[in-house]
């Protein structure tokens, strides 16, 4: 059951009471990375807020998924992500602060922002 609300230009879809609302404007909300922050592809799933993610310097990274992220998104494998290392343990440990939509992700892939081995992983 799909609706186009013509006021806001917004997609409502109505799954009993629960309203799922979807943007047609997702591509300009897209978050850029801070400094220090990389991007990263979601290759394991270890169960609770942790995933191995690898990143684009090079590095596999245990990481955890913020509090405030972990409550309103689901992460799955291939997915891309915005991680910031830790401060110590910056090799091997970081946190997810931000995921992408896949329309996000390839339209990163064709700026030639991602490292080809990224580039890779979403695709498949």
């Amino acid at each position: 059951m799909e609706k186009l609300n013509n006021k806001l230009g917004k997609y409502i879809v109505g799954m009993g009471k629960r309203k799922i609302v979807s943007e047609p404007d997702e591509l300009e909300q897209m978050m850029e990375p801070g400094p220090g922050d990389v991007y990263g592809v979601v290759v394991k799933m270890y169960g609770y807020d942790r995933v191995l993610v690898e990143c684009s310097d090079g590095k596999t990274r245990l990481c955890r998924i913020r509090g405030q992220l972990k409550r309103r998104i689901w992460i799955k494998e291939g997915d891309l992500v915005l991680v910031s290392p830790w401060d110590f343990q910056s090799d091997k440990r970081g946190d997810i602060w931000w995921r992408f939509t896949k329309g996000q992700a390839l339209k990163l892939a064709e700026q030639g922002v991602l490292p080809d081995f990224l580039k890779a992983r979403i695709s498949e």
